[in-house]
């Protein structure tokens, strides 16, 4: 038997890490593509843009485990069965769950590694990359100064060359505008040529400017006076230096995203929930207190007198329309239609609070109820995967690739749509979390029962035999018919 699980655990463990990989890097793709505009044209070491796939490659693992799971056990089991290696180990008595033992004991422990991980590693990458993603997406792109563009990536200057020569230093007709006075183009350098280059620190930029001049509007001593005075400086050489700190990445203090639900443990999730919860049921009862008893309430009538009422028991509806007087009855409709005007629109304003409130608070529950469900869907995918593959008999990235990812875009499609009807308030957090496991478990039973008795699910024969049974069954039924209504004629 040692020989036996040694084998299955060798047919098993290659393709896993192989596809769990593959996903992985499939996903990793989907990253970049959605950043890759965020990522191009910013001038980001490499060390930095690794560091950011490195991350966010590790929040793709519980999306990509269950789907690395299914496919290596489709193949695992599929090639065991193409090879009539399963109908050697049947006719030697050993059935197909025990053949099964080691990748099911496998699959419990990468169950447990999954919940470990969702709990522990994943707040810590989630929190890693999403604030080196928000630094990158802030990040100014990289100083580029283009030949006939105006360039306005430095604050406060904007700088237009017509012409940068080969080596990308030599600069030909350069114009410079100082916006530092926010008094707009009163102050224009022009230089016939230059260079550039950066400080040794790279912290600046030194533009060295040869046969030009600068042009400024100097500023009145006196706000009431209309004048200006103009200035005009000619140079043989003159140096401008630039500050490039704006280019660097400024990295966001981490602590700023922890509250995020992304970025929490069980605990930090329960915690943040029953929070979230306390203020809730505060402001509704805050909300009860202040207008409950204002329907009923008219200030500055004296047949009436300002009551803490909370319930409808404590109201007492007085007949206001004894008095004769219109007047007195108008101003009374009157106050009681703007008191109604105003508790309505206070009404919706609280109603719109409190739908917020409940969806971030769904948020915290779908957080809380993922960590489980991607574990879980380890077991019931490996369920699914290992007696269909016995049943296919078909290993290798054929159909075993197509049959896992028909089960795989259900699982995620209905897991999508039981997580948005939690965050609209349609179902509860544990009703749609669950939602998917619970339609995938019984085919995974129900398919363990098939494969363990030898049903011919997929086998494609078996169903033309019943076919044929079928037409046969209808021939010879139409056949009595006939034989029956001639017996009727001749009778």
């Amino acid at each position: 038997m040692k020989k036996l699980h040694r084998l299955v655990l060798q047919t098993y463990i290659g393709p896993f890490i192989m596809t769990f990989f593959i996903a992985l890097f499939i996903l990793l793709m989907q990253f970049l593509w959605k950043y890759i505009d965020d990522l191009v044209g910013k001038g980001l070491e490499w060390y930095i843009i690794g560091e950011l796939l490195f991350y966010a490659s590790a929040t793709f693992v519980p999306l990509a485990l269950p789907l690395a799971i299914l496919l290596s056990s489709i193949m695992t089991m599929g090639s065991l069965g193409e090879n009539y290696e399963l109908v050697a180990l049947k006719s030697a008595g050993i059935s197909l769950t025990r053949t099964m033992w080691p990748l099911v004991i496998v699959s419990l422990l990468l169950v447990l590694s999954a919940f470990y991980f969702s709990n522990n590693v994943l707040p810590v990458a989630n929190l890693k990359m999403m604030s080196l993603l928000y630094d990158v997406r802030q990040q100014r792109p990289a100083f580029n100064i283009v030949e006939g563009i105006y360039y306005k990536g430095i604050d406060n200057y904007v700088i237009k060359v017509e012409k940068k020569e080969s080596d990308g230093n030599i600069l030909r007709n350069i114009k410079i505008y100082d916006h530092s006075d926010r008094r707009g183009n009163v102050n224009i350098t022009l230089a016939e040529w230059g260079t550039m280059n950066t400080s040794e620190d790279e912290h600046f930029l030194v533009l060295t400017l040869y046969n030009g001049s600068n042009y400024q509007d100097m500023p009145p001593e006196d706000s009431r006076d209309q004048s200006r005075e103009f200035q005009r400086t000619y140079f043989d050489k003159q140096i401008r230096k630039f500050d490039l700190s704006v280019f660097a990445l400024t990295r966001t203090d981490e602590d700023l995203f922890r509250s995020n639900f992304r970025m929490l443990n069980l605990t930090q999730l329960l915690h943040s929930e029953d929070s979230i919860k306390n203020v809730i049921k505060s402001r509704e009862q805050e909300f009860i207190r202040t207008n409950f008893g204002r329907f009923y309430f008219y200030q500055g009538m004296d047949s009436l007198s300002k009551q803490e009422l909370h319930t409808k028991e404590d109201v007492v509806t007085p007949d206001i329309f004894n008095d004769k007087d219109a007047s007195y009855q108008r101003l009374i409709t009157d106050q009681a239609m703007g008191n109604v005007r105003q508790i309505k629109e206070s009404a919706q304003l609280s109603h719109e609070e409190f739908r917020q409130r409940k969806r971030n608070l769904a948020r915290f529950q779908i957080e809380f109820h993922r960590k489980f469900t991607l574990s879980f869907a380890c077991l019931v995918l490996f369920m699914i995967g290992a007696p269909l593959g016995a049943i296919i008999r078909k290993g290798g990235f054929g159909l075993p690739v197509v049959v896992s990812v028909l089960f795989f875009v259900l699982f995620h499609v209905i897991s999508i749509t039981g997580e948005k009807f939690v965050r609209e308030g349609v179902l509860e957090a544990w009703q749609g979390m669950w939602m998917a496991s619970a339609f995938l478990l019984p085919i995974a039973v129900m398919l363990t029962i098939q494969a363990t008795t030898d049903s011919a699910v997929l086998d494609m024969d078996s169903y033309i035999a019943k076919l044929g049974k079928i037409k046969f069954g209808l021939k010879y039924l139409k056949r009595s018919n006939r034989i029956k209504e001639k017996n009727e004629s001749l009778t």
